[in-house]
């Protein structure tokens, strides 16, 4: 038997042997060889992940508590908003965000059903969804190329009367023209979502400030999920630094509820049992009144605890994604001419969630062909997800229906879902993992890998 004095050594000693299990069995020495399988995404950690884990586990507090509010107070100062609010993935981080428009404290700016809400039908469902289910109704803008992000020069045609917010994510870490969205934003009185759950960490500058994605609109989300920048296994996040926000953030993610107090926590406002509230008697606890229709969105301990860790990595995950993607960018030049090759936003410097490419069908190769020859060669390849979520059968029900609205053409939308693709650049890759898969796509345009 363990001769533990305390709980303490007991711990110490405990993450100590998951230490020593992950160097032994978890942590990577192989090399790459050609024909490996090379995934667009993978996780980053290591000992230190599981053992955070390990402390939350030994904890057995289970839902949020210390490592959650550590992980807000530290993500938030990071990226630099006042409030950050964890939730169990980044599709709720965007179901939140939304919903939190909808607050009738909101007044004339609350979104109501049937008020528009501009987008792009090229991105993921998630960015999209929280609009239809509401009841509101998303206004689709083309995409351009090769930024892979709204057109902001179609917004003017896409506002009308109705409208009361864009909500809009940054391609594959390639931040949007957030200039000439957030003019036309503060023009129209419209609030602006980013959905930054492919952008974590890009910089952009604006009017002499250079600021991180998520930051420059009303409310910014963010995923953990495993292929994303960093992960919690699940896991997303909310930000803002309006205070009304934050409070309405607070409520629809735990259930609806007025009262503000942590999990596990009572009366730290001192007015607990003396209030009136609705039609309530007065003095109903205040831990039970419930001021909005919300949610259980909250994040467990055990997320937050592998979060923490991943937080402190952060950084060299950024830079080692941007350096994947100019080693890859470097070897694709030469195929410029059968493929349409990525390009960042002017005044921005991209967190790369992955290498975005356009085949040429008038060079007579197909996109198809081209991801069946990568796959075939262990590349795992993504299309550019939904590449025009009209055209999906979630929309069948409400096609040629008010419940959506097309501003003008999706003609690049279409020619992004017929033509593109993308590959990884996930800070696990090595050089050699570049150089094969650069090569790869080379040939299977018919351009030879060297010389």
């Amino acid at each position: 038997m363990a001769n533990w004095e305390n709980e303490q050594q007991a711990r110490e000693e405990i993450k100590s042997l998951v230490a020593e299990y992950y160097h032994r069995f978890k942590e990577g020495h192989s090399t790459f060889r050609p024909g490996d399988r090379i995934n667009y995404a993978s996780r980053v950690y290591d000992e230190k992940e599981m053992c955070s884990l390990t402390d939350a586990m030994l904890d057995f507090w289970l839902t949020t508590g210390r490592f959650a509010k550590e992980f807000e107070k530290e993500f938030a100062s990071w990226i630099g908003v006042k409030y950050a609010h964890l939730v169990n993935s980044g599709s709720s981080a965007n179901l939140l965000a939304f919903m939190a428009l909808t607050a009738p404290e909101l007044k004339e700016r609350q979104i109501r059903p049937g008020d528009e809400v501009i987008t792009v039908a090229c991105g993921f469902p998630t960015t999209i969804a929280p609009i239809l289910q509401y009841g509101a109704v998303p206004v689709f803008v083309d995409a351009d190329i090769p930024q892979y992000n709204i057109d902001p020069g179609l917004l003017e045609g896409a506002v009308s009367e109705k409208t009361k917010a864009v909500m809009i994510a940054h391609t594959l870490g390639n931040p949007f023209d957030i200039g000439a969205v957030k003019e036309f934003c503060q023009r129209h009185n419209l609030w602006l979502i980013e959905d930054n759950c492919d952008a974590l960490g890009s910089l952009y500058s604006y009017k002499g400030e250079t600021k991180y994605t998520g930051t420059w609109g009303d409310i910014g989300t963010s995923s953990f999920y495993p292929p994303h920048h960093m992960t919690m296994g699940e896991g997303g996040c909310v930000y803002t630094d309006d205070p009304l926000l934050h409070r309405l953030l607070l409520s629809y993610r735990d259930w609806g509820r007025d009262c503000i107090c942590p999990s596990g926590m009572d009366n730290l406002c001192g007015h607990r049992f003396d209030q009136q509230f609705g039609e309530l008697p007065k003095g109903y606890d205040h831990k039970y009144v419930y001021s909005h229709f919300g949610f259980n969105l909250k994040v467990t301990e055990m997320q937050a605890a592998i979060g923490c860790e991943q937080l402190k990595k952060f950084p060299s995950f950024i830079e080692k994604r941007r350096e994947n993607w100019e080693k890859l960018s470097r070897i694709l030049e030469k195929g410029k001419e059968y493929y349409i090759l990525p390009e960042p936003e002017k005044n921005s410097i991209p967190s790369w969630f992955g290498f975005m490419l356009t085949v040429k069908p008038e060079k007579g190769i197909q996109r198809n062909e081209v991801t069946k020859y990568l796959e075939s060669h262990n590349i795992q390849t993504r299309l550019l997800f939904a590449g025009n979520l009209t055209k999906h059968p979630c929309f069948d029900s409400i096609r040629g229906t008010d419940a959506y609205r097309v501003a003008g053409s999706l003609e690049k939308t279409d020619y992004i879902m017929n033509n593109s693709f993308w590959v990884g650049v996930y800070p696990g890759m090595t050089e050699d993992m570049i150089e094969y898969m650069g090569q790869m796509i080379l040939e299977a345009a018919g351009i030879p890998g060297n010389g």
